[in-house]
């Protein structure tokens, strides 16, 4: 482990042990103080001066939040901290940035455009609202009620304090999870973090961030990636060894990323933030998705989870069978950040899917190796789709049984093949090592595609037949019905 790995597990874990102490804070002010006063110190503990980034940006994102009219304030703002992280990066690639830093920096953008996001959606619901009231007076048979909350009328009176707050809330700081401002809010508002069995849930995943990191160490042991660049890799391995290299690789990434995602959990969970009641069906990221508020009235009456903070969920990744399962079950909480931002809101229905993918791409860099995994995964899941659909959809016992576990292996190799890419990061390292395994990855899709494009039109073309067949046979027989129904007359 590097020294800024050190650091950050240092940072995560006395966040995690300030939990139960700003937990028991009992004026609400002072704890908001207390863990925007933690964030800022740990965001400068990992970042040194290059923490004037994130000062800077959220100052010009706050001031899009605030001065532009909410009509056009989400793309303005939006524009504005993504904007931002091309000088970021340009500054990283000259000068050079502390990895972590730029997590930091990732995470401020969504919180702050995010913020902006739901601050448009909720000036529109007003406006609606207003339109409605007209109406109603013209048409004494509408029905149909638009509800405003108390919080979307909040939302149009924040204050740069408040933006401050939520942005360096030291619960998140440094790696996530995203969190939406409402989530921010209801922890110093709401008393579920009081009933919440906080102690208890840190534990439980504690024991997984153990068993993650003793992974992580292992594995980076036997099979470092750094091994993967040398010549002696390149000259003295075979295809096989090289090819299978990206399985142990991609394992060593999933693991050091799973023990950093559940220690952040775990400083969520010990400060008890995000915990909401079963009732309130919270979900990944969003928080409640039904009323919630009327719950605090018989708040230890109710039994509790941290769903709205949990954000991979790790043995959903591992067990499901294809491609696709393993994306919707990985990050989550950013998922969620863009299937609202950007896919449900781009205007074209047509390109929302490859628009989202390729934001995801941009914030999570610029380096070639990001496009070659983000924007690859569309590819593969069109042809696993093309293939569930020809082989897997229909089957059934034994045969299901075994070719889930085809699907499961190849879903594994292609999340390894394109994460090489992903890790070798720059376009000299990815081509190298692509070319060293003869591109097998993509040519083997190209003719998987091919293939199934094939038996796909085989297949339509038997069902035609056989419904031809069978129209022709009922013909016949509507036919012979007829003479002989003539015959009898």
């Amino acid at each position: 482990m590097s020294i800024d790995d050190v650091i950050y597990v240092i940072c995560l874990l006395a966040c995690i042990g300030a939990g139960s102490y700003v937990k028991k804070i009992a004026d609400e002010g002072q704890r908001k103080l207390v863990s925007t006063a933690l964030g800022v110190i740990v965001v400068v503990i990992v970042s040194g001066l290059h923490s004037l980034h994130c000062f800077v940006s959220l100052a010009l994102g706050t001031a899009a939040v605030l001065l532009v009219h909410p009509s056009k304030g989400h793309l303005v703002t939006f524009a504005v901290m993504f904007g931002y992280l091309v000088f970021f990066r340009i500054f990283d690639f000259y000068l050079g940035i502390p990895g972590h830093t730029n997590m930091i920096q990732m995470i401020l953008t969504l919180k702050v455009s995010g913020i902006a996001f739901e601050k448009t959606a909720a000036w529109k619901r007003l406006q609606a609202r207003d339109e409605q009231k007209k109406n109603d007076q013209r048409d004494v048979n509408q029905e149909s009620q638009i509800e405003i909350t108390d919080y979307d009328v909040e939302l149009q009176t924040l204050s740069a304090a408040e933006i401050l707050h939520y942005s360096f809330n030291y619960i998140g700081v440094l790696t996530g999870p995203y969190y939406r401002y409402r989530t921010y809010r209801d922890y110093f508002e709401m008393p579920f973090k009081t009933h919440a069995p906080s102690v208890e849930a840190t534990l439980d995943k504690l024991k997984y961030a153990v068993f993650y990191c003793a992974l992580y160490l292992a594995t980076n042991y036997m099979w470092p990636l750094d091994y993967a660049l040398s010549d002696e890799f390149f000259n003295d391995r075979s295809f096989v060894y090289r090819l299978l290299y990206v399985w142990p690789t991609f394992f060593t990434f999933r693991a050091r990323i799973y023990t950093g995602l559940t220690l952040s959990e775990c400083v969520c969970t010990m400060a008890g933030f995000g915990a909401y009641p079963d009732e309130s069906d919270p979900n990944n990221g969003e928080g409640p998705r039904k009323r919630y508020q009327h719950l605090k009235r018989d708040a230890e009456k109710h039994t509790y989870n941290f769903t709205t903070i949990v954000n991979t969920r790790v043995l959903e990744v591992e067990r499901c069978w294809t491609f696709r399962e393993g994306m919707k079950h990985w990050n989550v909480c950013v998922q969620y950040w863009l299937a609202v931002n950007v896919y449900k809101l781009f205007p074209s229905k047509k390109y929302r899917t490859g628009a989202t993918l390729l934001c995801s791409a941009y914030w999570h860099g610029f380096r070639p190796g990001h496009y070659f995994c983000i924007m690859g995964a569309p590819f593969y899941v069109s042809l696993e789709d093309m293939w569930d659909k020809l082989v897997r959809r229909t089957a059934t016992g034994t045969s299901r049984r075994i070719i889930d576990v085809i699907f499961w292996i190849f879903k594994w190799f292609a999340f390894s093949y394109l994460g090489e890419a992903f890790l070798l990061s720059s376009f000299g390292k990815i081509w190298r090592f692509y070319g060293s395994v003869y591109h097998i990855g993509y040519v083997s899709w190209a003719v998987m595609t091919a293939l199934g494009f094939y038996l796909t039109s085989q297949k339509k073309a038997a069902e035609r037949r056989k419904n031809r067949a069978a129209e022709k046979a009922a013909g016949g027989d509507g036919i012979a019905a007829s003479v002989e129904k003539e015959k009898a007359q």
